[in-house]
């Protein structure tokens, strides 16, 4: 019953223009060896990060370069454009890139990361959620290597995260363009599709919606019409005084 709306969601998506992709500013590889390059204990960190993801069997899942992003807006923030995490945190992150191997790659290809660890101060004036799985080292903010539609996307994502997202725990939201976040501390998704803005594309498609389609318009209050005035009716003329008796006096 439901193959009528998601043929048409299709034929409509591949008929919408690409659009662009976000690249992050000043957190590209030449900017990471550069970062790399101007502190030793930098150099120390990033060594013993990537012999933790040897032994976890995950290295070169995504690089490492792109592990260490911080946040978009780093600069505004005065942030750090790359920052290796706590040792503590790095076990989530196992199990995230483990996600990502075996089931993200197989929907929508290689993904490169544009956000991982953020710090507190960052996460913060970032505008994160106070509860953001990038505090802990659980999430990674990601977008597809080969170009493909946004609406393609959604399909592939929630198809997969629909499959293998409750028994991972793993978290699927969409932000702008192709840019995805996926994170393993619990099974939850997240957007800006349906008609208030405020739902998964996951489940605007279950129900052969179009998650495509812009947020309706807030409706305004209705202003209460202003009174018509009244004639004001002329005020009835004093009543006239009643007559006294006459008082007798004593003679």
């Amino acid at each position: 019953m439901r193959r009528r709306p998601l043929l048409a969601f299709l034929l409509l998506a591949a008929a919408r223009p690409l659009p662009a992709q976000e690249v992050p500013v000043g957190q590209s590889e030449a900017d990471y060896r550069a970062w790399l390059e101007s502190d030793p204990g930098h150099r120390g960190r990033i060594l013993s990060f990537e012999a933790w993801q040897d032994a976890a069997g995950v290295r070169n899942v995504i690089p490492t370069w792109q592990l260490v992003r911080t946040a978009s807006m780093w600069r505004e923030c005065n942030g750090p454009p790359f920052e290796v995490p706590p040792f503590t945190l790095w076990p989530g992150m196992t199990r995230t890139l483990r996600f990502v191997r075996d089931h993200v790659k197989g929907a929508v290809g290689e993904v490169e990361a544009v956000s991982g660890y953020r710090n507190p101060a960052l996460n913060l004036c970032a505008r994160g959620s106070e509860r953001s799985a990038h505090l802990d080292f659980f999430a990674l903010d990601l977008v597809p290597v080969r170009p493909v539609e946004r609406g393609a996307l959604f399909l592939s994502l929630c198809a997969m995260h629909g499959r293998n997202g409750p028994a991972a725990g793993a978290g699927l939201g969409f932000y702008s363009f192709q840019r995805f976040h996926i994170d393993t501390r619990s099974f939850r998704r997240w957007g800006s599709a349906g008609p208030a803005g405020t739902e998964s594309p996951c489940a605007v498609m279950e129900r052969g919606g179009d998650p495509l389609a812009p947020p309706l318009p807030v409706p305004q209050p209705i202003s209460p019409a202003e009174p018509v005035p009244q004639p004001v009716p002329p005020a009835p003329p004093p009543a006239a005084s009643p007559a006294r008796a006459p008082v007798e006096t004593p003679h």
